[in-house]
């Protein structure tokens, strides 16, 4: 058959439009087929992360802490600030437009490396010929030597909770409100739940969280995650484990409300809200993307089956992202989107899921990298923990930002730094320091021998690296026994 091109790409989010200009940069014939359009039927690259899920989440997280900053911690700098208000629609306008100069860098950057744009949406048929299908209904198939599913994901919605716009909300409804809602309802407390929670929570909300499981932050080593809920209640933000929710309706009126019922531990209850959010999670978006006979297997719960490299099993058709197993985060989906182009090229490109660094942006920052202690404990791996908590920080204290730790876990026998927990100011970028010392099989002791800046945030991993061995030197070491 004729082929149109190299690489066809179905999606343009983080491991779409990431892959496609590697392909490009690599001398591919490549294009990106993207079914998101504006208002003017213009192509919108970037998919959910750039759109309406990491960057518009972090653009309100970052306003909404200046705001509570100012209301709340600018007395102890000696700042007086007279008269604070929050205006809604310019910080929501704000986020749009942050939005807006990233999507349109995606365009410019296609453009640059001579990558394609298609609009429309793709579905894989067989012998990897993709179909094209544009707003107006119009259709063409375009043949490539390699296809990459890179479709993402969407909310999972729940049956006890219909969505109804501007009242019920899933995680996109929720970074368009023009007001504060006096009481804000949140079904999940997940990664996304604690985001958009911390952001009307600072702004004046009264919020409620409602977890379906006993346990806070399951997948987070626990000790970080009881960390996190004493902070979190004393930010007012009023998280509840074991409410299952059963069913809600809206009340009609000026202002409508929903009425939202949920069983614990003490029977039925219910509560009102202002607004609801629904966020329990997301799911792998595979609508029409594939066709009967194109050979591409999913498994049970939707997912895309690939092995260890993102091949699919038929031969030149890959997937990566949300559509496939693993943590659902833009870097693994755009280092998935990387590798597959490499191998395709003809290199020798592997990826390391056991060193995916995970954030929570709420304030402190909640980041890890590698196993938790509970994992450890389950594997049977003996090890040693050092923490150094925030307090004990210089930096932090001078800050007024020094709530949490720095949590390291190494092995007993090697040394070999195993895991590190951080809830604190800016763990995302600690975090990644980490990540690239274990990248290299560092130990503890290699991080304890390191010169770091000071005074400086980072000093806190330094010391944690310290800890392992029982010689950190700005607090207490545990007696060894």
């Amino acid at each position: 058959m004729s082929v149109d091109y190299d690489v066809v790409v179905i999606g343009a989010g983080p491991g779409g439009y990431v892959a496609a200009i590697k392909a490009a940069q690599l001398g591919m014939k490549t294009a990106c087929v993207e079914k998101w359009i504006d208002e003017a039927s213009k192509p919108v690259y970037g998919g959910t992360c750039l759109n309406v899920g990491c960057i518009p989440s972090k653009a309100l997280l970052d306003s909404s802490h200046k705001y509570a900053e100012a209301a709340h911690g600018f007395d102890v700098h000696g700042i007086k600030v007279a008269k604070l208000e929050i205006d809604v629609p310019a910080m929501i306008a704000r986020k749009a437009k942050v939005v807006k100069q990233l999507t349109g860098g995606i365009a410019g950057l296609f453009k640059a490396n001579g990558v394609t744009g298609i609009s429309g949406k793709g579905r894989l048929l067989k012998d990897r010929k993709v179909e094209v299908t544009a707003a107006d209904g119009s259709k063409q198939v375009i043949n490539a030597h390699h296809v990459i599913l890179a479709a993402g994901s969407v909310p999972i919605e729940i049956p006890p909770t219909p969505l109804v716009p501007g009242v019920v909300v899933d995680s996109t409804g929720a970074l368009e409100f023009q007001e504060i809602p006096k009481r804000l309802g949140i079904i999940g407390a997940g990664v996304i739940g604690l985001e958009l929670g911390s952001v009307w929570s600072r702004l004046g909300s009264e919020v409620v969280v409602l977890e379906a499981s006993e346990h806070f932050l399951a997948a987070v080593d626990q000790q970080i995650a009881k960390e996190a809920a004493k902070i979190f209640a004393k930010q007012r933000l009023d998280i509840r484990l074991g409410a299952k929710v059963t069913g809600s309706k809206v009340k009609d009126g000026a202002a409508p409300q929903v009425v939202v019922q949920f069983t614990d531990k003490e029977g039925a209850k219910e509560e009102i809200f202002d607004k609801l959010i629904v966020c329990v999670g997301r799911k792998p978006y595979t609508v029409d993307l594939l066709s009967d006979d194109c050979g591409v297997q999913k498994d049970e719960r939707g997912f895309i089956k690939v092995d260890g490299h993102c091949g699919t099993g038929v031969p030149g058709v890959y997937a990566v992202g949300d559509l496939v197993r693993g943590p659902m985060l833009a870097h693994k989906a755009s280092e998935e989107g990387v590798m597959v182009v490499e191998n395709i090229a003809g290199h020798k490109a592997s990826m390391n899921y056991d060193l995916v660094p995970a954030v929570i942006y709420t304030h402190p920052e909640i980041a890890s990298v590698g196993k938790t202690e509970e994992q450890l404990k389950t594997a049977g791996i003996e090890y040693k923990v050092g923490i150094f908590p925030f307090v004990a920080s210089g930096r932090a204290l001078a800050a007024n930002d020094s709530d949490g730790m720095v949590k390291m876990l190494a092995d007993a026998r090697t040394d070999r730094i195993l895991g590190c927990h951080i809830i604190g100011p800016s763990a995302a970028d600690l975090v990644q320091q980490v990540a690239i010392a274990m990248e290299f099989s560092s130990s503890a002791e290699d991080l304890a021998m390191m010169v770091f800046s000071h005074p400086a945030l980072s000093e806190a991993v330094h010391e944690a690296a310290l800890a392992v061995g029982g010689h950190a030197i700005h607090i207490a070491n545990r007696k060894k026994k």
